[in-house]
Parts: structure tokens; sequence; C-alpha cells
């Protein structure tokens, strides 16, 4: 008895395009995990930062470095770029040539900055301490126009991640590093983090006051301030002020604290690209008891922030192209791999009486999805493709 190759069976061409999910479902139905991408609504997310934020808008890679996400914001007109590592430097090079490079990892291989430097054009580091200052000084040959860009944090809590646990000097040693970067000769600038996820627009308030007290104690004038990242996602079951108001309170405390003149920079990421992709998974398999799905996707692919934070995703529930509407039932969702811990840690709220060969649908996956993703027991999910309509979740 024999058989045929399998190797392209039910998997999608992954150049041109679908009108929709429901085209995907029922014309194709993939047997892998797909990633489904709509441009149009990263455009429209980068339209809010663009048009609300009062400064430069520089997209955190690290939440979605796929070539289509960068080439998309590119052709929107985003020309800054927040890079944490040289692999991103050589995405955007290749992707968005001509763009600015902010490498904002205030910790970097000596190895990293020189090629960043020598190679790719990088003019701008972050740092937050004296040792990674001398080092960058020392890769790039004491060049007096690279930008020493001094990372600072404060206590504080109301964020998914406290980037301030790993990164960022205290306020005393961030006039101290000012001062040093002017000594030098160099350019200077500011940022913090207020953490991802950030659930209150006053924290950017208390660090842009901080930023200028710094600022005043140094006397050294400023290339920019870098408010960072933080900018949330809209989850379910969360209640968050709009993005509106987070760009409100930053520019009030702007123009409260901060001389005019200095540039505003912001590097979203999450909040830019996670409503720009969903996650369409495949149940493989349901057990006896009728509320526990098995997928081809979980905590080890596309969903392993779930299993880290408390966020819960959107999703819906798709029949060969038909989107169920039965009434709901709870069910308990594991991955495909042979670990416990490959399960959602939540019940989930979906159609009554689903089956294998049945899809599930997660919005909000563009940040922190594929690029988190792992090949954990021979499971993989990265595919991508394009779709002209996003679900509404």
């Amino acid at each position: 008895m024999t058989g045929s190759n399998a190797s392209v069976f039910n998997r999608p061409p992954t150049k041109g395009g679908y009108a929709d999910c429901a085209e995907i479902t029922g014309r194709v139905q993939p047997l892998d995990p797909l990633y489904l991408f709509c441009a149009d609504t990263l455009r429209r997310r980068a339209r809010c930062f663009t048009h609300g934020f009062p400064g430069q808008v520089s997209y955190a890679v690290k939440a979605n470095p796929e070539a289509r996400v960068l080439e998309t914001l590119s052709s929107f007109g985003m020309q800054s770029f927040d890079v944490a590592s040289l692999d991103e430097v050589r995405r955007v090079v290749e992707h968005c040539p001509g763009s600015t490079l902010h490498f904002n990892n205030p910790i970097k291989a000596q190895e990293s900055i020189t090629e960043a430097y020598l190679r790719y054009g990088v003019r701008s580091f972050a740092i937050d301490e004296v040792a990674e200052l001398e080092k960058v000084h020392r890769c790039t040959g004491g060049d007096t126009q690279i930008t020493y860009t001094v990372r600072f944090k404060l206590d504080h809590a109301g964020a998914a991640y406290d980037f301030g646990s790993k990164f960022g000097a205290n306020e005393d040693a961030a006039v101290a590093l000012l001062k040093n970067i002017r000594a030098r000769g160099a350019r200077a600038a500011l940022t913090f983090h207020p953490g991802s996820q950030c659930t209150d627009p006053q924290m950017y308030v208390r660090y842009i006051k901080a930023a200028a007290g710094i600022i005043r104690r140094a006397a050294v004038p400023l290339q920019f301030l870098n408010v960072g990242g933080g900018f949330p996602e809209h989850y379910p079951g969360t209640a968050l002020p709009s993005l509106e108001e987070y760009f409100d309170a930053i520019k009030a405390a702007a123009r409260q604290h901060l001389d005019r003149h200095i540039p505003l920079i912001c590097e979203p990421g999450r909040a830019m690209v996670a409503p720009a992709v969903s996650l369409l998974t495949r149940i493989i398999h349901v057990r006896d008891c009728g509320n526990s799905l098995f997928l081809n996707d979980g905590v080890y692919g596309g969903m392993q922030e779930q299993s880290l934070i408390d966020l819960s995703l959107p999703v819906r529930a798709w029949q060969e192209g038909r989107l169920l509407q039965a009434p709901l039932a709870g069910y308990h969702i594991f991955g495909p791999t042979c670990d416990p811990v490959d399960r959602l840690s939540r019940e989930t709220r979906l159609p009554a009486g689903l089956r294998p060969g049945d899809y599930l649908e997660f919005g909000l996956l563009g940040a922190y999805g594929s690029v988190t993703a792992t090949r954990f027991n021979g499971f993989h999910s990265g595919t991508y493709v394009n779709v002209s309509r996003s679900t509404e979740f």
C-alpha cells in the first residue's frame, strides 16, 4: 500500500491574499495554524498614533518583526523603528530602507553595537549605566554624532510587565550619565518605559515630570525624550482608558513640565500591531465529555503570552466558512503538545456542539504571538496570509 506526499495538502499559498476568514475556513480549510494579517487594520491603528501622539512614532519591532508588518508601516510613512537586537536591525534595513533605527535594548553585545554602527548606520543607542556607555563609546570609535539615550526608571505598579525590574537607572544615576555624555562631546537623550500594557495614563505624567527634573539637574541639551511604549490593547474583560486619553495626558504633561523645544518620541508595539493579526486554529479533538477541546496550536505556539500574564483573547468559532452563533457553552482549551501546561488558564465560552475540523479564530495576536512561538514537540505556528477584512470580535 502506498501513500501520496501530503506536504502541500490544505496549505494555502502565502502570497496573494483572501477576502476574510470565512473564505479560508470554507474554501481552503487549512490543517495548520495560520496568522491572518489585515494591512488596513494596521494602517488604521498607525493613523491613530501618528495623528494623536504629539511627536514622532517609532514602531517597537519586538512586538512583531514579520516582513509584511514592517513593509506596511513603511509604505504608510513610518520612518522610525525601535530595535532590540542585531536581527531586528537587519530586518528593518531590509524591509524599510532609509529608516531611522533606535537600538534601545539597554544591554547589548559589543559585536552587535559595532555591526549596527559600521554596517547598518545606527546612530542611536540606549544605555542605563556607565559600563554600557563606555562600551558604546568604544565600539563607535568615540563618534560624537552618536545619540546616547539614557533610560531611567521609577518605582511603580500598573503594568502587565514591569520593565524597571530589569532595566533603568535611578534618577541620580541618570543625571550623572547625561553629564558624562556631555563631557564626551556626544549627543544625549532620555527615555523611560512604564511597562507593557500600562493601565494608567498618569504613569506617563509621573515619568515626564521626573524626566523634567533630571533634565534640569543635568543641564544638558536633549535630542529628544522617548516616552516608551506601554500603550495598552483592550482585551476582553479589561476596562482601560482610550489611546486618546493617554495621548492627552502626555500632551498636558509635556506642556506643563518640559521645554517646548524638546521633541517627543513614542515606541508602541502591542497597541500598534495587536489588532492587525488573528490566529486561526483547528480543533483536532473533542473529548467524550464534550467540553475539552484540543487545538493545533497553544501556549507553546502563538498563545504563549497567555501562560505568562492574565490576559484573555477574543475568539470566534467557524465551521465550513460559517461563523457559528449557537448557544454558548464553557470549554477547556488545550494545545497539541504532550505538556499539561499547554492549555488556556480560563474557561472559554464558545458555541455548543463544536466538533473536530471546526476552527477557532483568536484575535489581538499581532503582538507577541508568532514572534514568541516555539517548536516544542515538533509543533510550530508561523505561517501568515493576507486578508482584506478582519473578523469583528
